[in-house]
């Protein structure tokens, strides 16, 4: 079986490349930070006019599984995060560390949860509610739990302001995106093939920007290529743990296959298309690119990995 590698992430590597053999600075630099906070704007308000009332009271009746798979998201993963504060800096510096606390903060994804449960024979009804409540709830959760677990001795912290930004910036389009169903839900659901391309160019903005900074600033030399090595198996383990631990859960709760199912893979996946926007405005832009890194390799295993139970789930299943 040939392991499917994500389009997206293809195009952020592209991206990430380009931003650091063709940076820009000065008033250029200050013209794409103004396009790319546009364009995050425009990306949250098509999330909100995107999501209808329909979709979200099909599986709300599913409260056990919903709140197994948030609490998975906000309060497991969050709690996994501790650790890494005790990590010295001799072993990963401190923009690395954050960038491993904030993969743990970050919402599940939508559309590679909602697939992977299709093709597992799982609960898509209730993986569309959960994923998609995830992401709509992350906007203001996890900022508010950077604030907790990001310590400001690490150069990363987040206060008030920074929260303030993601309400003007992530959730003030998104509720305007809502109200404005009455007259988008149609355009909407016409061109969704053709808004994909514009998430995907304005998620290419923000990394570039990032990348395009992160040279210009110098932080890159600041990275050892041990650090780099070590993320790997963290990554691989903290996925590992997590699928373990999610199917453990829906068998405790009694869930039958199909919840387990929607718990595993919604429970266990961190959005990189939500997660790259929300450091784009939670932290500075030097340290962004940096940041990250760890959610990105973390991104690539969680697609690698579920390929391979999903398909096993509905060969066993068949």
């Amino acid at each position: 079986m040939k392991l499917k590698v994500d389009p997206i992430l293809v195009i952020i590597l592209g991206t990430l490349a380009l931003g650091l053999l063709l940076p820009v600075s000065g008033r250029p630099a200050e013209i794409l930070d103004l396009v790319t906070r546009v364009g995050v704007f425009v990306l949250f308000f098509g999330y909100g006019a995107r999501l209808s009332a329909a979709e979200t009271r099909s599986g709300l009746k599913n409260w056990r599984l919903h709140l197994a798979i948030l609490s998975t998201t906000f309060v497991v993963f969050p709690l996994l995060a501790v650790p890494v504060l005790a990590i010295p800096d001799a072993v990963l510096s401190a923009p690395i560390r954050v960038g491993l606390i904030f993969l743990c903060l970050v919402p599940s994804t939508v559309q590679s949860s909602i697939t992977f449960t299709s093709l597992a024979g799982g609960n898509v009804a209730a993986a569309m509610v959960s994923a998609t409540a995830s992401n709509v709830l992350g906007v203001v959760i996890t900022p508010l739990l950077a604030i907790v677990f990001i310590p400001t001795a690490s150069g990363g912290s987040i206060g008030f302001e920074q929260v303030w930004g993601v309400v003007v910036q992530l959730l003030l389009p998104f509720v305007l995106g809502q109200l404005s169903r009455v007259v988008t839900a149609g355009f909407m659901a016409r061109h969704k093939a053709r808004l994909k391309f514009l998430d995907q160019a304005v998620i290419m903005l923000i990394v570039y920007g990032a990348f395009s900074e992160l040279r210009v600033s110098g932080v890159w030399q600041q990275l050892a290529l041990t650090e780099l090595l070590l993320l790997v198996p963290l990554a691989l383990a903290l996925l590992a743990l997590m699928f373990s631990y999610t199917w453990a859960l829906g068998g405790w709760l009694g869930f039958p296959r199909e919840d387990r199912i929607a718990l595993m893979f919604c429970g266990t996946k961190k959005s990189l298309a939500t997660g790259v926007p929300m450091a784009s405005v939670l932290f500075p832009g030097a340290t962004v690119g940096v940041l990250v890194i760890p959610l990105m390799l973390y991104h690539q295993a969680q697609l690698l990995a579920s390929s391979v139970l999903a398909t096993r789930l509905r060969e066993a299943q068949d």
